[in-house]
């Protein structure tokens, strides 16, 4: 990395290469971030987060799960739990390198790889589920990442896309009304600066979500589409240092 890219907080830094730029956030706030995961595993919403997941996948057999942009292995670790075959995958080495870290910690038996969600390095329809969870918001070309995601699917195949319309918030504003302890009090200003700059590089972030990915899912070949605008009520349901403060989406999606 060089100097240039480093200093976050100058407005004048032009990055030629949106996913480096985004590498390079979440490889500054990877430490903090895997810390808080841990103990979102062990909290209240651990649970919450498999009844909504469990709600919507096939029950009774082993399944093989792709979470896409797994950050530092939430979702993974959570299937694993339950006895399925995952595989958590990320663009940002360091978060890797912090869910492999994680799973040693938990035992886990969730596989960890580097690997970009527009271009995944698979066959076709070889998972019967893929999770993604506030990932889509962060892609150059979300429209490339749904079709990629329909091709590696099983027939049959379901995703659920868990993300937000973060593009019309603004994360370096007045956050007083989350707890001393919440990650958006934690983060350096300039980090926050940064997330808006990233946002306002993407195309997603001036589009009407979700009817949009649900346009691009269509498109991708995708059908029995399922939207869940409530989401948030029943995960969220204390203001604590988990609580996302911009209400969440559920998209359920198969591919037929």
């Amino acid at each position: 990395m060089n100097s240039g890219n480093a200093n976050l907080a100058a407005d004048h830094v032009i990055y030629i290469d949106k996913k480096e730029r985004v590498k390079n956030y979440w490889s500054l706030r990877s430490s903090d971030f895997s810390a808080q995961r841990l103990r979102e595993l062990a909290s209240p919403l651990a649970e919450r987060w498999i009844e909504e997941i469990c709600s919507r996948i096939p029950s009774g057999r082993r399944l093989h799960i792709l979470d896409v942009g797994t950050g530092t292995g939430f979702f993974a670790f959570l299937m694993d739990q339950l006895g399925h075959d995952v595989t958590g995958v990320d663009l940002t080495p360091d978060m890797i390198r912090e869910a492999r870290a994680s799973a040693a910690l938990l035992k886990s038996r969730a596989e960890f790889l580097v690997m970009d969600a527009e271009t995944l390095s698979y066959p076709d329809e070889c998972f019967d589920v893929i999770l993604t969870r506030n990932l889509t918001w962060t892609l150059p070309h979300p429209q490339k990442a749904y079709a990629e995601w329909y091709r590696v699917l099983k027939k049959g195949g379901i995703l659920i896309n868990f993300d937000a319309n973060y593009g019309k918030e603004d994360y370096t504003g007045s956050r007083e009304e989350l707890p001393k302890n919440h990650a958006h009090k934690q983060i350096e200003y300039c980090l926050l600066q940064e997330c808006e700059r990233i946002k306002n590089q993407m195309e997603i972030s001036y589009h009407a979500r979700p009817a949009w990915d649900v346009e691009l899912l269509e498109k991708a070949g995708f059908a029995a589409i399922e939207l869940d605008l409530t989401i948030s009520s029943r995960i969220y349901q204390e203001i604590d240092e988990f609580y996302n403060p911009t209400p969440l989406f559920l998209i359920r999606a198969e591919k037929r």
